[in-house]
């Protein structure tokens, strides 16, 4: 379920297994479209995702994005005998509101960033609800408070007020069947538009897997496991991805956010870094039994660039003719499809972020240069991507 550049890697990947025997997506994109049939049924359709899941007698549905999650359609699939890869509604209130997963934090005892009862700089200003990634403001002074404020009424949710935190960011991910985490390599992504981490947020600009100096089986022994024992225990057992963005501060590691599916665009760093069956992993967290699944993670380094539209995050692009993916994938890189849409035999744009990049290699330096290479090669109006991606981490890699 879905049509973003996380679920094109999501399709990759799986297509990749062979257990499988038929792969379809709704809605999908272009880039999906190379690896099963695509449907035009919106994620957030659950009537029209049961009657397709029906007809087609699927045997596993996976979902890529939050909203269908936080609305229940895992909740209307699950009810219907469907196997669903995603949380149910309720579990997936730790990311559709940020002060019901302070709640949750609080009573499983992990440690998060402070609420604050007024907003004054230093503070982070958060929507309690979703806002695809472009909900938080940062604020370190009394002008960025005042410009932050207004913005973030304007998304029509309740406010939170959260101390600023310092210290690296980095994304971790466990599979889940609502008892048992399977931790997953941790991700370093951005979020900013612009180099130097500069501009607005968005919904992710790049990102890059091993993060550095990252221990994730102890970050989920001290975040995942506590958080699914307490939701356990409120009967909203979470089966699917749990996603921690996390700060490692200098006093520790603390939770940020949590998410209720795979990250977009850190699955297209991390999914290719798995050489394990990965279909069957996800299966058997739906069927609620992950106790035997181990995920095999091979050595090299990826990272991923998002090719955006010169506008995004305020505005997308449509309809300018795409060129160059064949020359780039013929490098080794992988190019994933985010906002584009078929015209005939022309590729397009249809979005903000239009495309994701990969690339592999022994270091992330030697992952990052072969991204950029193929990137170069690709075209469309107005294309733009941040120089930095990585930047740093493939000076120490």
């Amino acid at each position: 379920m879905g049509s973003g550049g996380r679920e094109d890697a999501l399709a990759w990947k799986i297509a990749q297994s062979p257990a499988l025997t038929e792969l379809h997506c709704a809605p999908g994109n272009p880039g999906i479209a190379r690896h099963g049939d695509c449907h035009p049924v919106r994620a957030e359709d659950a009537e029209g995702l049961l009657g397709l899941a029906r007809e087609l007698a699927v045997d596993l549905v996976v979902v890529g994005p939050e909203v269908p999650l936080v609305e229940g359609v895992a909740d209307a699939l699950r009810k219907n005998g469907v196997a669903i890869f995603g949380p149910s509604r309720s579990a997936a209130a730790i990311e559709g509101s940020k002060s019901f997963a302070k709640e949750i934090m609080s009573a499983a005892g992990v440690p998060t960033a402070a609420l604050l009862p007024v907003a004054r700089p230093p503070c982070v200003i958060k929507a309690d609800g979703l806002a695809a990634g472009k909900g938080v403001f940062v604020c370190r002074t009394q002008d960025e408070l005042d410009a932050a404020l207004p913005t973030a009424a304007a998304l029509g949710h309740p406010l939170v007020i959260e101390e600023l935190l310092e210290g690296p960011e980095v994304s971790v991910f466990a599979l889940c069947d609502g008892v048992n985490a399977v931790p997953l390599p941790a991700v370093q992504d951005f979020k900013r538009a612009f180099d130097g981490d500069e501009g607005p947020n968005t919904g992710g600009m790049g990102s890059y897997s091993p993060a550095p100096d990252v221990d994730v089986d102890e970050l989920v022994d001290r975040i995942h496991r506590p958080v699914l024992a307490e939701l356990a225990r409120r009967d909203s057992p979470f089966l699917g991805a749990l996603f921690a963005g996390v700060m490692l501060t200098e006093n520790g590691p603390r939770v940020l956010e949590f998410n209720c599916r795979f990250g977009d665009p850190e699955t297209q760093s991390l999914l290719p870094r798995l050489e394990s069956n990965f279909l069957e992993a996800l299966a058997a967290a739906a069927a609620g039994d992950a106790r035997h699944v181990e995920l095999r993670v091979i050595d090299e380094a990826a990272v991923t660039l998002v090719m955006a539209a010169g506008g995004y995050p305020v505005s997308g692009d449509t309809g300018s003719s795409i060129a160059g993916i064949d020359e780039a994938e013929s490098t080794g890189a992988l190019v994933f499809h985010a906002g584009t849409a078929q015209h005939g035999d022309r590729l397009v744009t249809n979005g903000g972020r239009i495309l994701g990049v990969t690339a592999l290699g022994p270091t992330i330096a030697a992952a990052r240069e072969r991204a950029y290479d193929a990137a170069a090669r690709i075209s469309f109006r107005g294309a733009r991507y941040r120089s930095d991606i990585a930047k740093e981490a493939a000076v120490v890699s």
